[in-house]
């Protein structure tokens, strides 16, 4: 993505199904589970990389002795900053007794991270600060293990006032309105609600005090705690929790927004935001890792089988269409294929644009991550040139020369890497004009790819949000090659409309498809829709809870087609003096959906939000444009 737009979170959670002396004998190492841990995080880099952390529980631990192991880092290499810290404590052993390293038992009870319950996160700090304790895993702590809570999650709540105004409501006073401490603090006090009733329940029975915790860490009810926990949340998450004494869970929200994967054999259960990081660390094949249903949790008790159960109902599946275009790592199966057909849908609106004008035509890919799109675009391409070859072939036979042959037969598609990206340049110059000067030399170009005058260059991203980098560098760079005419072409729609389930596009005024149909209606005399909007949307969030809630922005788009907004888009980012006509195609919501069949979460695109929360948060971005609040809208 030439836009540089930031991921959502990762998490990766291993349990390990038998004892600790097992892995040593199996698999010659005591650090089994550490290992997988740093693997699925490694694998799943692209995720975050502001902070990670990672936990660990300790089972059947005697009182007196650290259970609960914890470390973060904010630093520029977080992941490798937690590791090394980790591995730092092993290497002073094994330079002391390398023969310990080689005994699980003497491990677990002499050294961190040794235990069989593991937690791991990735971020990425979308807002507000990004100190050591903006850093998952959080933790709760308590002198009972059962009332121990870690949590790591990849979400974003759209009502975090609220759940915090409940909380308070509870009698407790949050030490923060942060929606990790929120959603924390609520699990904990149902943690909290169902260790008391059982506690009550066993004493009632005269049971012993040590029979009585013994019960209570055996027959919590997580299914409970969780169901309780989440019954207001509004958002997209994958939430993650161990509790001191080895229970733990993984829940995903009931429109299966945010994507979660597992698998589980005799010796582990393993969960992670993303496949081919469980296919990689565990050498399995697509079939054998299963995706976590909307609304359900997988549940591992400290002793037991681990088992997967329905917390939440399950509503109109929307799983973030964004994973598909541009988040998930690519090597995934079908992520792999669904971007080659993102691409291959493009192929009638790519050949409009240059008018089947194959012979003078250099197509291309701005960001490495446009590669399988573009490859896809190719593919298409050439099957329609094909047909073009054989269509000429069948209908000219008798009247073809030998070199009228050689010229159908010998054209191919003229495919050359024309962008480079260079190194960042750092942004120390203070004068705008000259900052932007030096980002127009981001990219590169190959030079001699284009004939000067003759060719038009069809160049291909994965998806356009503020279009700064295309104004500022790309357009520039590619108008030095000297083409008559730049196609660029986006594998995703044009986006419109706020995230607020993970995605660091909160404000409207930031995206070149509303800042174009914006000048559409001031170009047009319309201003009145804009008052008529704002009304519209102060009126949606007036709406009284449970009252279905229209997204009044949509009416701002309604006048224009898309060919409209993506002409005017192709205007707002011509810069100055580019000799280059400037022409954009963009992904139809159709096409999308056809690549994409199984994700249809397209909010962003289509103003079609899955939760209430998201209605109020696209009406109250609105608002805040139009006060010229640049705060987020959620």
């Amino acid at each position: 993505m030439s836009d540089p737009i930031h991921h959502e979170c990762g998490i990766a959670l291993v349990r390990l199904l038998k004892p600790l002396e097992h892995y040593a004998q199996h698999y010659q190492t005591t650090t089994y589970g550490l290992q997988k841990l740093y693997l699925l995080l490694e694998k799943q880099h692209n995720r975050g990389q502001d902070g990670a952390g990672i936990a660990n529980i300790k089972f059947d631990t005697p009182p007196g002795q650290r259970y609960i192991s914890r470390y973060r880092s904010n630093e520029p290499q977080a992941l490798r900053a937690v590791f090394e810290k980790i591995n730092n404590r092993f290497d002073a052993v094994a330079n002391k007794n390398p023969q310990a390293l080689l005994d699980p038992i003497w491990m677990k009870q002499n050294l961190p991270f040794t235990g069989e319950l593991f937690l791991g996160h990735l971020r990425y700090g979308t807002y507000g600060g990004n100190s050591i304790e903006s850093c998952h895993p959080f933790l709760r702590q308590n002198n009972w293990k059962t009332r121990n809570l870690v949590v790591a999650g990849n979400f974003n709540l759209t009502n975090v006032e609220e759940l915090f105004q409940h909380l308070v409501d509870l009698g407790q006073h949050p030490k923060e309105k942060s929606d990790t401490v929120t959603v924390m603090e609520r699990i904990g006090h149902f943690l909290d609600r169902e260790n008391d009733r059982l506690m009550q329940q066993y004493a009632s029975e005269n049971l012993s005090l040590d029979a009585c915790v013994e019960r209570v860490a055996q027959d919590l009810d997580l299914v409970n705690i969780l169901q309780e926990s989440s019954k207001k949340w509004d958002g997209g998450y994958v939430m993650a929790g161990l509790l001191g004494h080895g229970d733990a869970f993984v829940l995903r929200d009931p429109n299966g927004i945010r994507p979660c994967y597992y698998y589980m054999d005799d010796e582990v259960l393993v969960v992670a935001s993303e496949r081919p990081a469980i296919q990689t660390a565990f050498n399995l094949k697509v079939e054998q890792v299963l995706e976590l249903p909307p609304g359900e949790a997988i549940i591992s008790k400290r002793n037991g089988v681990p088992f997967t159960a329905r917390v939440n109902p399950a509503a109109p599946k929307a799983s973030c269409s964004f994973e598909r275009i541009y988040f998930s790592r690519g090597s995934d199966a079908d992520i792999y294929r669904e971007r080659k057909a993102l691409g291959e849908e493009l192929c009638d609106a790519v050949l409009s644009a240059i008018h089947s004008d194959w012979k003078n035509t250099v197509f291309s890919y701005i960001p490495n991550t446009a590669e399988t799109a573009f490859l896809g675009l190719l593919q298409g391409m050439e099957t329609r040139l094909l047909s073009e070859q054989l269509n000429r072939l069948v209908s000219q036979s008798s009247r073809l020369s030998e070199s009228d042959l050689s010229e159908i037969v010998g054209q191919r598609l003229r495919v050359e890497k024309l962008a480079i990206k260079d190194a960042k340049l750092r942004t120390f110059i203070t004068n705008d004009q000259q900052r932007n000067d030096l980002v127009a030399h981001v990219y590169d170009v190959t030079y001699g790819t284009v004939r000067p005058g003759m060719d038009q260059v069809v160049v291909v991203d994965d998806s356009i949000v503020r279009g700064t980098t295309l104004k500022q560098s790309i357009l520039r760079m590619l108008d030095r090659l000297e083409p008559k005419k730049i196609v660029v072409v986006s594998s995703a729609p044009q986006i419109r409309y706020p995230d607020c389930y993970g995605i660091d596009m909160a404000k409207l005024g930031d995206f070149i498809a509303f800042q174009a149909v914006v000048s559409l209606v001031n170009k047009r005399g319309m201003q009145d829709l804009l008052e008529e909007v704002e009304q519209r949307a102060a009126a949606a969030l007036e709406a009284p809870a449970g009252t279905p809630i229209e997204n009044a922005v949509k009416a701002l788009y309604a006048p224009f087609s898309d060919a409209e907004v993506s002409a005017e888009i192709a205007s707002l980012l011509t810069p100055p003096g580019l000799k280059a006509k400037v022409e954009v195609v963009f992904q139809t919501l159709n096409g999308l959906h056809q690549a994409c069949p199984n994700h249809r979460g397209d909010w962003y695109f289509s103003g079609n939000y899955p939760t209430p929360g998201g209605m109020r948060v696209v009406n109250r971005a609105f608002l805040n444009y139009r006060q010229g609040n640049t705060k987020r809208a959620y």
